[in-house]
């Protein structure tokens, strides 16, 4: 019996070292067209142009009656947001933004950042690019690409870039001072959405990864959370040579490993890679992983498969889209929000950021556009792609915000990312975290450079 063990044994072993060797694969870069019809054989205007961002009494108007004809629910007693986003604090909201909310002041503060726009791969590109107000004598700023994902805008990062760009004016050293580009992903925002199929996170690392060149950067540093950090994890993998840092605060990093973790971590956690505080953040599995996605997860079903079909309706109520979005807010920054009749909302964000995102959809009409991007990139299937079984190979930061969707142990990140040298677990924060914790998030951003060079 006992041979026949040791055999399985190392035989089992094998078979998980020959399928987890390290090969250093690359994605083929490749190129696309995404504008409408055919590609035209003349060059493409690769022109860098000054945008911005504009509003209208009309526009305004438009809102507000839209706004003013919004038919109420009332919602169960004792719902919370157990049902979705409480109606009555739906009402209070609503009426901060029909009769509170500034959006040409929001249009000032947005418009505070340089805006652009460039054509590539036949569609308009959005970004917003800012440079350090100052540098100490002799030092050039790092390039940092900064991506954001669903529900989420370029706004969510005007908290955290005056901290990278301005860090002495505050609190902060100037050892590492940050030049930062935020584009917005095609489909979203102030970014021309793609007019054929297929356009999926790949496509997108490779139009950021030209935006950068466009730029005149030949290296950089790239984060992102959500969206952003599947983006800036192809980018990894599709030029690795270009990337010098790559910073997440969210892996999609579900495997074989993290699935066997999942169901013997609890008996067996610190034999297979768990500390402490992964124990406490994953477990008990029921509650924390498999009910928490599921009450959470309805969304990405609906947008994987009819995206156009729930989407037809958001674009036409701005109630109903700002209940969709903010909903999100919530129990993203902390699933425990469910239990409060206001969601907790208030507690992370103003209502004025937390409008001004829904705005970026609303006055762009593009909700239906970005929830497509669910269907082309998770339509066919979990892993049905390249990048999803590729390793990244270039050096890597995590942060690991205790209320995320789902907690990524250290061991599961490096798996993916085999160059992993930073890993830290911050002190709280969710899924938004540029814009809840930007405090928190530059920080981490700043240790991981630190580690980066002293290597």
């Amino acid at each position: 019996m006992w041979p026949e063990i040791l055999l399985t044994s190392v035989l089992g072993f094998a078979i998980y070292w020959f399928i987890s060797w390290d090969k250093e694969e690359t994605l083929p870069l490749e190129d696309g067209w995404w504008g409408p019809g055919t590609r035209s054989a003349a060059r493409e205007d690769d022109s860098i142009r000054p945008f911005k961002v504009e509003t209208s009494d009309e526009e305004i108007h438009d809102l507000h009656q839209r706004i003013d004809k919004f038919r109420f629910t009332p919602p169960l007693e004792d719902s919370c947001f157990h049902y979705g986003f409480n109606s009555n604090y739906l009402k209070k909201v609503i009426s901060y933004w029909r009769n509170g909310f500034d959006w040409k002041k929001q249009v000032e503060i947005l418009n505070r950042y340089p805006h652009f726009k460039t054509k590539i791969e036949g569609l308009d590109i959005h970004f917003i690019h800012v440079k350090p107000p100052q540098l100490p004598a002799g030092r050039t700023p790092k390039p940092l690409l900064m991506v954001h994902g669903w529900p989420g805008s370029f706004y969510e990062f005007y908290k955290i870039i005056p901290l990278l760009t301005d860090p002495k004016n505050h609190g902060l050293s100037d050892e590492h001072v940050f030049e930062v580009i935020c584009p917005s992903i095609p489909g979203y925002g102030f970014s021309e959405a793609s007019s054929k199929k297929g356009f999926n996170s790949v496509a997108t690392a490779r139009i950021f990864y030209k935006l950068m060149l466009r730029l005149g950067f030949q290296e950089f540093y790239i984060q992102g959370g959500d969206w952003g950090s599947l983006i800036c994890t192809n980018m990894a993998q599709l030029v690795p040579s270009h990337v010098k840092g790559l910073h997440l605060n969210m892996a999609l990093v579900l495997s074989n490993l993290s699935t066997l973790t999942l169901l013997l971590g609890r008996r067996f956690g610190r034999f297979l890679g768990l500390t402490e505080r992964d124990v406490e953040l994953l477990y008990p599995v029921k509650e924390k992983v498999l009910y928490s996605l599921m009450r959470e997860s309805g969304y990405m079903h609906i947008q994987c498969t009819k995206p156009d079909t729930v989407g037809s309706a958001l674009n036409d109520s701005p109630v109903g889209l700002a209940a969709y979005i903010l909903k999100k807010f919530s129990t993203w920054t902390n699933t425990e929000f469910r239990y409060l009749e206001d969601g907790g909302l208030e507690r992370k964000f103003s209502l004025d950021d937390l409008l001004t995102n829904v705005m970026l959809y609303w006055t762009t009409g593009t909700i239906i556009s970005s929830q497509r991007f669910y269907k082309e990139n998770l339509g066919q299937g979990w892993r049905t792609q390249k990048h999803e079984r590729m390793k990244v190979y270039v050096p890597t930061g995590f942060s690991a915000f205790p209320f995320e969707l789902l907690h990524t142990p250290e061991k599961w990140v490096r798996f993916k990312y085999p160059k992993l040298i930073s890993y830290s677990y911050m002190v709280r924060g969710g899924h938004f975290a540029a814009l809840e914790e930007p405090e928190l998030l530059a920080h981490d951003i700043r240790k991981f450079l630190s580690v980066l060079e002293r290597q």
